[in-house]
């Protein structure tokens, strides 16, 4: 294991002592005996291991190996507290560890929203396979009928006597269970639950604010050098021909250029410049000047991307049909009394993560080692083998927290060019790429265009709907693994269309997946917080109240009209059951407590939207209410509340769900009103944040959570507040200037041209 140096001082105490005596970095301690940047506590020999999943030591302190990477979301403490509940432990000797990489662990992956849900089964029954494990062996130290015992805070008693976790595992525990043991495994019923829905301390809060946690920005090893690299004109097919870093050569530090070969064409074209310290690195990367061939892409534009959208859309043999039950659409629009259409857009959108994407490299008895947050290490563990020319089993990432993920860190591709260059050089490198190099190189979520169709019988009665969406899609390019097929054979991205294939009953209805070749060939997309649903559920809801406008009914009366739990829609495993009929409940629950329908000042409406994001495999019902004020001269958009409600089965940790509504709330709410970018000349416009504006704290709108009471399977929490709120904002708008906006961001100007066209879709 490499020994990582870290700063024995807290980060403010740091701060303090570097301020009061003008030094410019900390001293180090020894290389640490024992790795962990999460401070977790070194078991104490002997240890019980009833699974993988964590370990008892001597003093009965329990040990829970998180494979889900920690992104401020709290990840390891709603984990660690499932298990912690059936093993029956007291809280305060829960301690987690993020593991590194190793095939044992299986898919290591943190997005989607999928960390509680897949973790549930599998920590509860490891926790449940424990506690009968130290029961029985508690049982027979004490001479008593392991029936006759029970267990609470760590103890095991039977009749008048009692025993330790501490005690049973000192003496020896050899139980063990095997797979097909741990999955029939029983859990506890609900009503016996004393840590998942209570408040609990975070585990990891005590590091993250005494600056104990070492993140993957702050890794260190011995004799490691800096690397900034130097992008190329276009993000594929790029060749760098020559470099010239004779100006570089008089910066004190400096020690080389480096043209990266990497056959996997993760980064091709990149230029990586060497030096003994970062602040030399990029001094000396400004005075490099490299030659390049650009890739095809070089002149591509926004416009281009969305017009290539707009053509696939127009070819009905293109794309890809996903499974919706069925029906003749085209024989619904032929009959139909009446039928709407309508496109929507929406922009560029770039993550913007708060620690810039990094890695350290270093190679270690033939190991090569990847130091850094990462959120899908069983993704780039392959890739970074292809690149180095090597077996992935010589090849390890070290897991780090991360300073903000949101779906950037599941492509660990800046983990690529960092091990070329350690590889070439013969020496550690650590790479860091500056903000506007990040914003460069990022993977961001892909322009849309989306056409809907609806068609109505002679009674308003909604008779066939068409979902056709088109943009980049990241899974094809980076996990075509992951990719199902459509019913017509056509293969398509699931998270690149996720949100379309509603609850709704709407008759005869076809969905159509369709990926923009131009897009995936500009840039690499990305799945970014909420992903598919972030933008198909915009033009859905958009929609779903045009259509209401259309027949004229109430926006919340129209769809829970549809929402009937029929068919598909009823919910067919314990993921979604009760279907569309718990999406109905979250509207209604939401309208009043918003207070739908009561008036509002002049200039001031409320919109609403509902969602089932993450997918329909796995859904988290939420609603919307958004209430804004549009100022008619300007077009500007005050929200001044959104209220959300979400049922998302169990709530593990009460805390952490409302942080992380919150967080995506407000991220919805800045790609509404504030946030993106475009293409221009094969790069996005903005690289910064003077130019790309998210959300600032000053336009915080009053936020009403709320959760729905359930004891049904816990579901995703990360992402689906994101996507109700651009969708309610515009809905909005449209109640207060009778004005439909089709584009986010939503711009005052838009605004304005949507209010003097009413009745555009």
């Amino acid at each position: 294991m490499t020994k990582l140096n870290a700063i024995p001082l807290s980060r403010r105490g740091f701060l303090i002592t570097g301020g009061a005596t003008g030094l410019v970095c900390g001293f180090l301690t020894p290389a640490l005996a024992a790795w962990d940047p999460m401070g977790a506590v070194t078991p104490t020999a002997p240890s019980f291991d009833p699974t993988l999943w964590y370990s008892i030591d001597a003093t009965g302190m329990v040990t829970v190996n998180i494979i889900r990477a920690e992104m401020g979301q709290h990840v390891g403490t709603a984990i660690a507290r499932i298990l912690a509940d059936e093993l029956e432990v007291d809280w305060a000797q829960v301690r987690i560890t993020h593991v590194d990489t190793d095939p044992k662990w299986g898919l290591m992956v943190t997005g989607g929203s999928w960390s509680v849900w897949q973790s549930f089964p599998v920590y509860a029954q490891a926790g449940a396979a424990g506690r009968i494990a130290l029961i029985e062996a508690g049982a027979a130290m004490m001479g008593v009928a392991s029936a006759d015992c029970t267990a609470r805070a760590g103890v095991v008693s039977g009749g008048d006597r009692s025993v330790s976790y501490a005690e049973i595992v000192a003496k020896g525990v050899t139980r063990s269970f095997n797979a097909d043991e741990l999955a029939a495994m029983p859990i506890k019923p609900v009503s016996e639950r004393r840590l998942i829905g209570k408040p609990v301390t975070a585990l990891d809060v005590a590091g993250k604010i005494d600056g104990s946690v070492i993140y993957g920005i702050d890794a260190k090893v011995e004799g490691m050098v800096y690397a900034r690299p130097l992008l190329p004109p276009t993000r594929n097919g790029s060749v760098a021909l020559s470099v010239d870093d004779a100006a570089a050569k008089g910066v004190k530090g400096y020690l080389s250029s480096l043209i990266l070969d990497d056959p996997s064409g993760t980064v091709p074209g990149w230029v990586m410049v060497m030096a003994e310290s970062y602040p030399a690195a990029i001094k000396a990367s400004n005075l490099v000047k490299v030659t390049w061939a650009p890739g095809p892409t070089a002149a591509v534009d926004e416009a281009q991307i969305q017009d290539r959208a707009r053509a696939l859309i127009a070819d009905p043999a293109a794309g890809a049909l996903l499974d919706t039950g069925g029906g003749d659409t085209d024989a619904a629009f032929a009959a139909a009394a009446s039928r709407i259409e309508a496109t929507y857009t929406t922009a560029t959108v770039l993550h913007f993560q708060l620690e810039p994407v990094n890695a350290l490299a270093v190679e270690v008895d033939g190991v090569m080692e990847v130091h850094t947050g990462n959120q899908w290490q069983s993704l780039i563990l392959p890739q970074l083998a292809m690149a180095l020319g090597r077996d992935e089993s010589t090849v390890l990432m070290r897991t780090y927290p991360m300073g903000g993920g949101f779906g950037r860190r599941l492509n660990g591709d800046y983990a690529i060019p960092a091990a070329l260059a350690a590889q070439a050089l013969g020496r550690p490198v650590k790479m860091i790429l500056t903000r506007a190099d990040d914003a460069r190189f990022d993977s961001v979520r892909s322009p849309s265009v989306q056409t809907l169709r609806m068609a109505f019988d002679a009674a308003g009665a909604v008779t066939g709907m068409e979902h056709h969406a088109a943009a980049g899609w990241p899974t094809q390019v980076m996990a075509a693994f992951f990719m199902p097929k459509g019913t017509n054979g056509e293969p398509y991205d699931p998270f690149a269309i996720s949100g379309a294939d509603h609850w709704y009953e709407v008759g005869a209805q076809k969905v159509r997946a369709l990926s923009n070749d131009l897009a995936n060939a500009t840039f690499r997309p990305g799945w970014l917080r909420s992903v598919g649903p972030g933008w198909t559920n915009w033009a859905l809801e958009s929609f779903m109240d045009t259509a209401a406008a259309h027949v004229g009914a109430d926006p919340l009366a129209f769809r829970l009209g549809l929402l009937t739990g029929a068919g598909r829609n009823a919910g067919v495993t314990v993921n979604d059951k009760g279907g569309a009929l718990r999406q109905a409940n979250v509207l209604r629950l939401v309208a009043e407590r918003a207070g739908w329908g009561t008036p509002l000042p002049a200039g001031s409406a409320r919109g609403i939207a509902t969602s089932f994001g993450q997918e329909r495999g796995m859904p988290t019902w939420v609603a919307c209410v958004a209430e804004v004020t549009v100022d008619p001269a300007t077009g500007i958009v005050t929200v001044q509340k959104l209220t959300i409600v979400t049922d998302a089965g169990t709530i593990i940790d009460p805390d952490s769900a409302r942080a992380q509504t919150e967080g995506a709330m407000l991220w919805g709410l800045s790609m509404a009103l504030y946030e993106g970018t475009e293409f221009a000349a094969g790069q996005v416009r903005d690289t910064n944040l003077n130019t790309y504006t998210p959300l600032r704290i000053g336009d915080v709108p009053l936020l009403d959570i709320s959760f729905v009471d359930s004891a049904e399977v816990p579901v995703g929490l990360g992402e689906p507040a994101t996507t109700v709120v651009a969708p309610a904002i515009g809905n909005a708008i449209f109640a207060a200037t009778g004005g439909r906006v089709t584009h986010i961001p939503i711009t005052p100007q838009a605004v304005l041209a949507a209010a003097a066209a009413p009745g555009a879709p």
